[in-house]
């Protein structure tokens, strides 16, 4: 089981990315287009900058919805190896079963 104060706080970072996704798309696309001015890209590249570092997707971790372990997650479930295992292995996720030989 993960820290809760790591679980938290990766929360909040998805939040953030979230809420500030179209204003950062927006400073890095004015900061790489190279038709405009020297000044105007360096002012936009100053503004992006001075935004949050938690609002960047790229920090954002994918955890465990239950455990929240940072390793070992299917996306599809959203939950670590070992509990889509174990959720297999009782027959609570529909359609899967755990294979034995």
């Amino acid at each position: 089981m993960a820290k809760k104060s790591a679980v938290i706080k990766n929360n909040k970072r998805g939040m953030l990315s979230k809420l500030q996704q179209e204003r950062r798309q927006k400073l890095v696309s004015l900061a790489k287009n190279i038709s405009l001015q020297f000044e105007e890209r360096l002012v936009a590249q100053k503004k992006l900058s001075e935004m949050s570092r938690d609002s960047s997707k790229i920090r954002y971790r994918n955890r465990c919805g239950i455990t929240g372990r940072p390793r070992g997650n299917l996306r599809k479930f959203g939950l670590a190896r070992m509990i889509v295992r174990d959720l297999a292995s009782w027959g609570q996720i529909p359609g899967m079963t755990k294979s034995s030989w």
